[in-house]
């Protein structure tokens, strides 16, 4: 295996994406592009094998979600240092692909030449994050979490006909639960939110829609 020059794996599901990014990176002497893969669900199938040092990974792919793609990742090779390459960048992904460990974020619209330092800065364990992401970043440590943002798909489900004003017999009915399955929900939802009641959470999903 050689130690020398900075393993690389490219992850997107455009192809000639991934053949323009290959075409640059090998023309550095210290870059070795070892996989290339069309999914993060393929991405954790070859990592193991490969032992990238640095991912580049897009956002906007079929299969598993980015963060579960990360997470994924680095527990397959631990060292590993993941770098976002994506066409868009929302204050939620940028926020949640960072929390799951990425430590770089770089939009496709950038120079060749910011393109290959972001990649040796994330190499040596240096964040880089593109100044959009920055400013994103920046704005979000100036706001409050989002609470809504803390619940499961099923939760989420549960709130949405809270919200709507049925009981917890009829949203059973609806779910395919149990109303005490249901109850449960309601209670997790509840303390998630922190709020005391029905009509607070009602109230707190009518807010965010309004937005």
């Amino acid at each position: 295996m050689d130690h020398t020059r900075l393993r690389l794996l490219l992850v997107d599901d455009h192809a000639i994406v991934r053949e323009g990014l290959r075409a640059v990176l090998e023309e550095e002497a210290d870059f070795a592009v070892v996989g290339e893969c069309g999914s993060g669900d393929d991405a954790l199938q070859v990592a193991g094998t490969l032992h990238p040092d640095v991912v580049l990974l897009d956002l906007s792919m079929p299969g598993l979600d980015p963060v579960t793609t990360i997470k994924g990742l680095m527990q397959r090779v631990p060292g590993v240092r993941i770098m976002v390459f994506t066409s868009f960048g929302s204050d939620d992904l940028v926020r949640a692909t960072l929390d799951a460990g990425a430590i770089g974020f770089l939009l496709k619209d950038a120079r060749r030449d910011e393109l290959l330092a972001a990649i040796r800065s994330v190499a040596a364990g240096q964040p880089f994050l593109a100044p959009a992401a920055q400013r994103q970043l920046m704005e979000l440590l100036r706001r409050p979490p989002d609470p809504l943002a803390t619940l499961t798909e099923r939760e989420r489900d549960v709130l949405d006909l809270v919200a709507q004003g049925k009981s917890n017999k009829l949203i059973a009915r609806q779910l395919g639960l149990s109303e005490g399955t249901v109850k449960g929900y309601v209670s997790q939802v509840l303390a998630k939110l922190g709020v005391t009641d029905r009509t607070q959470a009602a109230l707190l999903v009518a807010k965010r829609g309004s937005r």
